[in-house]
């Protein structure tokens, strides 16, 4: 089998128009994408150096719309090359016979496809095209204003034939609604907009990483039996699938098969993660919570506040295999504030009450946030590789409030030239199931079954001092414990999903051999499955299964062969 070659096109010149007008270039999060899923692609900053004997499939991040350029993706194509834009190549439109169509964004989107879930999809934003009777395209799926059950304005994806190769594009722009989901549209300034129900009142006058969330109150929540609503849908996760399922399916049409990176270790397809945060920061809390993880038979990170706890507890939440982490407080009516030199300090005390030499997590105190990048860079400057804030602050807007369960990199702002933040975001669902004043714990199942379909991380926070004096939050735990072990989720610590991806994405498929064996460099990962597009008949006796709707053949590769 013929691996396909990929490329991702990110026109410098064009990037560099925008990011001297302060202008965002999000879609260059398509190499975030394609590296979270383990796909080979090679970067390109000039159409004119894409040469067919390079590159088989071209996904078009970013082009100037100049003549001269466009007339490149086009003979690209024609030349037997597929062309893949997301709301892009609008100086092609009059030659593919389409026109362009007022935008409409927010809306959503209706894509066809198998299976139980369906629902259509929120996109952020659009730049629709619409066949004309002169067009030799292909519609296919819908797009739907300001609602799922809106009019319909454009079709999703137009597919066309362009000598023997092909162009598809798609009217939303894909890169941009992953990072709007997962990050917000804009800095964090000002208190978002409450729930009109009054189960979100995240106009309090603390800012927080949920005060900028694109989903909608009122489309986006489902209720559970018992009335709690809850964001249901982690779309960014989604489209995601939507673009990777594309890309995987015109690999194969081509004749060709395109290898990536299973999410975990073989034997292991979704993980839970439950976090503490230690406020009030009483020893017997940090007892109590000690115990209902050693009955339960799991690991957790612990989230430590200053002051914190004795040292006799640090020891022993180190000894029975928890993850110590740091619970920055930027909040102001306790004294905290936002900056540099806070987070520096407080986090200095933590490694020398706790006795540590390097923390790997945080997770700020009552998820507070400002601005769009700066925790980030507190991050990375302190050696913090993995961060937890991007959680639900009330009990209206627990769930996939931001889209996601996926652990990601997060994308700078245009002033840092949208850089990739060398930290690794993996947020939670929801807080302390049960409390008197919180969500219950009916949301539990929906919440694994969801994280379940997209192969995610499901991150329960619990507070240490709720285990303690509400029986019904201790019970909650257990019950998320028991229900996500039946379910096959197995329980990791935030370092560990944070090493784990890390390690994984420093193996690099290099191509298939004559057996269809992927061949790969990088560091040994023990475990490391590898799922290959089946573009014929398999082998006998190999594993297939439907991955990204796609046939798959499973590879598994030793410590040996990861390296080889």
């Amino acid at each position: 089998m013929k691996m396909a070659r990929v490329g991702i096109l990110l026109d410098k010149q064009a990037a560099e128009r925008r990011w001297a007008f302060g202008q965002n270039v999000f879609e260059a999060y398509l190499g975030e994408v394609l590296s979270h899923a383990g796909i080979p692609y090679q970067w390109l900053d000039d159409p004119a150096t894409i040469d067919r004997a390079d590159v088989d499939i071209l996904l078009v991040a970013l082009c100037e719309e100049e003549e001269k350029k466009a007339a490149t993706l086009l003979r690209f194509a024609e030349d037997g090359g597929g062309v893949i834009s997301y709301a892009g190549l609008n100086r092609l439109t009059g030659k593919l016979g389409c026109k362009e169509r007022r935008e409409w964004s927010p809306g959503y989107a209706r894509l066809p496809g198998e299976g139980e879930d369906l629902r259509p999809l929120r996109y952020l934003y659009s730049r629709p095209w619409i066949l004309t009777n002169e067009a030799e395209g292909e519609a296919w799926g819908s797009l739907h204003a300001e609602r799922p059950d809106g009019p319909e304005t454009a079709p999703a994806l137009l597919r066309f034939k362009a000598g023997s190769g092909f162009i598809d594009r798609w009217s939303v722009n894909i890169p941009y609604t992953i990072v709007a989901l997962q990050q917000g549209s804009g800095p964090v300034f000002e208190d978002g907009i409450p729930a009109e129900d009054g189960t979100g009142n995240v106009d309090e006058g603390i800012l927080k990483a949920d005060d900028k969330c694109e989903m909608d109150w009122e489309y986006d929540r489902l209720t559970t039996e018992t009335g709690a609503p809850y964001f249901a849908h982690p779309y960014a996760d989604l489209w995601r699938e939507v673009l990777i399922g594309h890309l995987l399916r015109r690999s194969v049409e081509m004749g060709l098969t395109l290898p990536f990176l299973g999410y975990w270790p073989d034997g292991i397809s979704h993980v839970a993660m439950i976090s503490h945060d230690s406020d009030i920061n009483q020893d017997e809390h940090a007892e109590a919570t000690l115990e209902v993880l050693e009955e339960c038979g799991i690991r957790s990170t612990w989230c430590m506040l200053e002051p914190g706890y004795s040292s006799s507890i640090y020891d022993r939440v180190k000894e029975a295999g928890h993850e110590l982490a740091f619970h920055y407080n930027a909040l102001d009516i306790q004294g905290g504030h936002w900056g540099e030199e806070e987070f520096d300090r407080q986090l200095a005390w933590l490694k020398s009450a706790a006795g540590l030499s390097e923390i790997t997590s945080n997770k700020n105190h009552y998820t507070r946030f400002e601005g769009w990048g700066e925790l980030f860079r507190f991050c990375e400057k302190n050696g913090i590789a993995a961060e937890q804030t991007r959680g639900p602050s009330k009990k209206g807007n627990i769930g996939f409030l931001f889209g996601t369960c996926h652990p990601y990199f997060p994308i700078s702002w245009a002033d840092e030239r949208n850089r990739l933040y060398d930290v690794l975001e993996i947020g939670f669902l929801t807080q302390d199931l049960d409390h008197l004043t919180l969500a219950d714990s009916s949301v539990v199942v929906p919440f694994l079954e969801q994280t379940k379909k997209v192969q995610g991380v499901a991150h329960f926070l619990f507070h240490q001092i709720h285990i303690m004096q509400q029986p019904k939050v201790t019970d909650a735990v257990r019950k998320v414990v028991r229900e996500a072990k039946s379910r096959g989720f197995v329980f990791w610590t935030c370092k560990e999903i944070n090493d784990w991806e890390r390690a994984r994405r420093k193996v690099s498929i290099r191509g298939v051999n004559d057996r269809g064996e992927v061949i790969a460099d990088g560091e040994a990962l023990d475990r490391l499955v590898v799922w290959i597009p089946v573009t014929g008949e398999a082998e006998t006796g190999a594993v297939i299964e439907s991955k990204f709707g796609v046939p798959c053949m499973k590879q598994v590769l030793s410590r040996t062969c990861a390296s080889r």
